[in-house]
């Protein structure tokens, strides 16, 4: 008890520390699964036939594209690969333009991850 009361200070900045780091990866976790229900909600509109709320959705990822995490960016372009022709111009096409913006941010960001890109998209074949 005595040891309690000696270093409670430095435990409940440690304490504190633990937390605050927790709520911190819970963010990210958060963040991440937002991406991932926006992305889905963005295909799902577009192919039942809602344009115009796909349209919405297409500006709003495009606008968070370079925030989004190496990992999910690369879970996009897997993703979007498997539905659309990415030799294809379809610039009518949201699916289309959104793999070609994840492209090009795949580009600008590292040449490594281009390649591991291409390695997962192979891998899936």
């Amino acid at each position: 008890m005595l040891l309690v009361r000696r270093h409670r200070f430095a435990l409940l900045f440690v304490l504190l520390l633990v937390f605050c780091s927790a709520m911190v990866v819970r963010q990210f976790k958060v963040n991440e699964s937002n991406h991932v229900e926006l992305r889905e909600e963005f295909i799902l509109r577009y192919s039942k036939g809602y344009k115009q709320e796909s349209e919405v959705l297409y500006h709003r990822l495009v606008r968070d594209l370079e925030n989004v995490p190496d990992k999910a960016l690369l879970d996009d372009y897997e993703r979007t690969l498997m539905l659309v022709d990415p030799l294809a111009q379809k610039p009518d096409n949201p699916i289309w333009r959104y793999h070609w913006q994840i492209s090009k941010e795949i580009e600008n960001r590292s040449p490594n991850l281009l390649r591991r890109a291409r390695k997962l998209a192979q891998e899936e074949k």
